[in-house]
């Protein structure tokens, strides 16, 4: 242990600075008393020394075990003041040390909190209204907490949860009457308790073929992917919320195969390929026997220079392949499902299905313009299962969007416009459309944001069926944004 070493050291450095001090003495100038007096005065500073060693050595110690505190001096809480009134002051706050409970060298405690305002026709772009309909509201959008850490031996993992789980519906198969093919099934879509987001284990030890394992959105998507904390508009498109799997519990292989070759070009080609157990998130229970299946490609061609601008062009495809059991909701972030006055609610199957997806995006960014794009294309089919029909007709929804921002104060001041479009294909003229236009002002960047949007939405089944009322529909949206 280095303190008691050093401690030695110490004292004899005091004491050979004594004995030099007494044999530099001149005998016939000093007296016994004095030279007494001088060892007891050096006796004393060396007895101090020691003391405040060993209140050192004690603090040390205390600092050892985890969440040991270092607690400040009693005496620094009251000075005199030349008034003899005596001036209570705070003292500074003791720091405290915390150790992870594992080996991990790095852990990082974080978080987001979004809070919107929603008036108007209320998530009418959603496919909420009608049926539907929700009311002018304060909302609490995401409240999230996340540790994350890292091991030397190649391992990382994350652990994140949700205090507001809002109101997208996720909605899984509780039973299943092996008779007559009846079911049961347990939604959340009011949910309020907290629960799991992102828990995941991933081995990086080859940045070619890193290995996850957990609970994580599933790699389809553009807009889906990316983060909450980091997306233009308030909310995702609806055709993003309708036709992708969002978070699966699952394993995946994905890497970066230039990541050793052409380091310089690392980023050119990144690949993802997952099996996931198919039917939402926090749900343990597969739906059947049967897996989904999801991959996805996203090639860097450009990453430079254009009009003296730094630019980059990201190029993306997805494809999805789900053999589903009846009760799995097929739409688990947003609405699919086509109600007889046009609104949407969450698709769950009356029966079992298969399914194929697929999507294209493209993302080019030059300076302070970004222009996105995505597609989406679903073939929704019905299977017999143990001689029971499926209970619907085959769909193959469809929808795309494309959105544009330009920075108008760099790094502070942006502006967002966005068209989208979602055809269910479920019923003739079900289409639904929106364009919205935002403004986000960025006051400490991503980390604290303020975001404004407007929606104005029309709906084709409404204009064809105008006994069911109003088919056009604008909503206003304010948020705010803290990242901790």
């Amino acid at each position: 242990m280095k303190t008691p070493v050093a401690f030695a050291l110490v004292t004899s450095f005091l004491l050979v600075s004594i004995c030099r001090e007494l044999a530099a003495a001149d005998p016939a100038s000093q007296s016994e008393t004095e030279r007494l007096q001088k060892l007891e005065k050096a006796v004393r500073q060396l007895e101090e020394r020691n003391a405040a060693l060993e209140n050192e050595v004690k603090q040390l110690k205390s600092k050892s075990g985890p969440f040991a505190p270092m607690l400040s001096k009693s005496e620094d809480k009251a000075p005199a003041r030349p008034d003899n009134k005596t001036t209570f002051t705070e003292p500074t706050p003791p720091p405290v040390d915390v150790h992870p409970g594992g080996s991990e060298y790095k852990l990082t405690l974080g978080g987001y909190i979004q809070a919107n305002f929603e008036s108007g026709d209320v998530s009418a772009f959603e496919g909420r209204f009608g049926a539907t309909a929700l009311k002018d509201r304060f909302r609490l959008r995401r409240a999230r907490i996340s540790l994350v850490g890292d091991f030397a031996e190649k391992f990382d993992f994350k652990i994140e949860g949700d205090f507001e789980q809002s109101d997208a519906a996720i909605t899984a198969l509780r039973t299943v009457n092996v008779v007559t093919g009846a079911t049961t099934t347990v939604t959340n879509s009011n949910r309020t308790e907290f629960s799991g987001t992102d828990i995941f284990i991933n081995w990086h030890q080859y940045p070619e073929a890193n290995i996850k394992v957990g609970q994580w959105k599933a790699p389809f998507g553009l807009e889906q992917i990316t983060p909450d904390t980091l997306i233009y508009t308030i909310e995702r498109s609806l055709p993003t919320g309708a036709l992708t799997p969002e978070r699966q519990i699952g394993a995946m292989l994905w890497g970066k195969p230039l990541a050793n070759v052409l380091p310089d070009q690392k980023d050119l080609v990144t690949y993802y390929a997952g099996i996931f157990n198919g039917n939402g998130r926090n749900f343990n229970s597969n739906d059947s026997n049967d897996f989904m299946y999801v991959g996805r490609l996203e090639l860097l061609p450009f990453k430079g220079e254009l009009m003296g601008q730094e630019a980059s062009l990201k190029l993306g495809g997805d494809y999805l392949f789900s053999r589903d059991a009846a009760g799995t909701n097929i739409s688990p972030a947003l609405n699919l499902k086509v109600n007889s006055d046009g609104s949407l609610t969450s698709y769950t199957l009356p029966g079992a299905d298969e399914r194929k997806a697929w999507s294209v995006d493209a993302w080019l960014k030059i300076g302070p313009f970004d222009l996105i794009g995505e597609y989406f294309h679903e073939n929704v089919d019905g299977r017999i299962v143990s001689g029971i029909a499926p209970g619907f007709a085959n769909f193959d929804p469809h929808g795309w969007y494309v959105q544009g921002s330009y920075f108008l104060i760099p790094k502070k001041l942006q502006l967002v416009v966005k068209w989208e479009e979602l055809i269910p294909d479920q019923l003739a003229n079900d289409g639904l459309h929106s364009i919205t236009g935002g403004l986000n002002y960025y006051i400490h960047g991503d980390g604290i944001k303020v975001m404004a949007n407007y929606v104005h939405t029309w709906s084709d089944f409404r204009e064809a069926n105008p006994q069911f009322g109003q088919d056009k529909f604008d909503e206003v949206l304010l948020r705010l944004q803290v990242i901790f």
